[in-house]
């Protein structure tokens, strides 16, 4: 506008005056001073007309409906709508559309979202604690024989067992996209579907392939569920992938089916060295620090963002959701169904724990120890 002042000011070839002295093309301070003679016009938009990128839906008609139909909830089984089992992520979507042909990144996905009139839809969730006085050393101990076993190519596995799932049209924490003011409705109290039942998902993560297992189950959640879970992962997984194994490190909580002071956690292992011909190592957590086991941030975490704000209607739906949990990083998990029963308040004996072939480590004995195969001879 300053330019157009001067042109105006300077008269007849004032122009190209102003043009050469500002490098400014003749045609923009022509238009300047048409703005100069209509102040009215300053208030309005500079750019003209139609200025600027098109949007994408502009320049893609189909990009929006396509969209759509990705969020939408998907028919069972139905093959056309594979995200109906994965989380909506910005990065998942925008890999999917371009699969179906559009131009699109991640970044352009919440815009489009906002044109479709989608929002993020809420449940929820929380908490932990606990500290003590060699916890850190603990995780040092852990930390060397991780690397120990790691060295040697044996197996070293993460487990525990996620919180019971209640299947139905019942509330799952989290939340992902939904036509706004249209969030997923369900039942008002969670009261167990006597015939659907609910499900304990018991996860083995092996920690050097990144790779992860999880069993579950529709009985109790005990010492024979969680060593039969490690058990099905050494038939399915890990004898193909350690050929050389002679040797099996668990990582786990201190509590639970798996906890330190649980004697069918360990006669269970017992049967299982004695049926392998494995020594198994065993190196629990500290009191309140469950959380920094691996399989809670590396597999744990991944399957609950995937199944966030997801009733989990079906067995089928369950076993789906956590067979289909995956991460840029390369995480795979395979999922079954046990369906074995495993009565609670089974009791072992002190004559049975005595016959036990255990050795417990120096260091916190009551947290590190080995279980080795009472025939040694007995071939893998």
């Amino acid at each position: 506008m300053s330019a157009a002042a001067e042109a105006k000011a300077a008269g007849y070839g004032g122009i190209a005056a102003a043009s050469r002295v500002t490098k400014l093309a003749r045609s923009t301070i022509g238009r300047g001073l048409k703005d100069l003679r209509d102040p009215g016009s300053l208030g309005r938009k500079v750019r003209r007309k139609g200025g600027g990128s098109p949007r994408l839906a502009t320049k893609d008609p189909t990009l929006l409906a396509d969209l759509e139909r990705l969020l939408e909830p998907a028919t069972m089984g139905d093959p056309m709508r594979a995200l109906r089992w994965v989380s909506k992520s910005h990065d998942k979507l925008a890999t999917a559309l371009r699969a179906m042909g559009h131009k699109v990144s991640s970044s352009s996905i919440p815009k489009l979202l906002g044109e479709l009139k989608y929002c993020r839809h809420s449940n929820r969730k929380t908490k932990e604690g606990g500290k003590h006085p060699d916890r850190d050393a603990q995780f040092e101990y852990i930390n060397a024989k991780v690397e120990e076993f790691q060295v040697d190519d044996q197996p070293v596995i993460s487990i525990d067992a996620k919180k019971k799932e209640l299947l139905g049209e019942f509330k799952n924490g989290g939340s992902d996209y939904s036509p706004q003011g249209r969030p997923i409705e369900v039942n008002t109290h969670d009261f167990e579907d006597k015939e659907l039942g609910k499900v304990v998902p018991y996860g083995v993560y092996d920690i050097g392939a990144n790779d992860g297992y999880v069993s579950l189950g529709i009985d109790h959640d005990t010492g024979q569920f969680a060593v039969n879970s490690v058990r099905l992962w050494l038939d399915r997984i890990g004898r193909a992938r350690y050929l050389g194994m002679s040797r099996l490190m668990i990582t786990a909580d201190g509590g639970g089916s798996n906890g330190s002071r649980l004697r069918l956690w360990k006669w269970s292992l017992q049967q299982l060295a004695d049926e392998t011909g494995l020594t198994i190592q065993v190196c629990h957590y500290p009191p309140g620090t469950s959380k920094w086991n691996k399989i809670e941030h590396r597999m744990f975490c991944f399957i609950t963002q995937n199944w966030r704000a997801m009733p989990l209607v079906s067995l089928y739906v369950a076993i789906a959701l956590i067979a289909n949990t995956t991460t840029k990083k390369g995480l795979s998990i395979s999922c079954e169904l046990d369906r074995n029963t495993y009565p609670k308040g089974i009791k072992v004996s002190d004559a049975e724990m005595a016959s036990l072939n255990i050795t417990r480590d120096a260091f916190h004995p009551e947290w590190n120890y080995k279980i080795s195969p009472r025939n040694p001879n007995m071939k893998r």
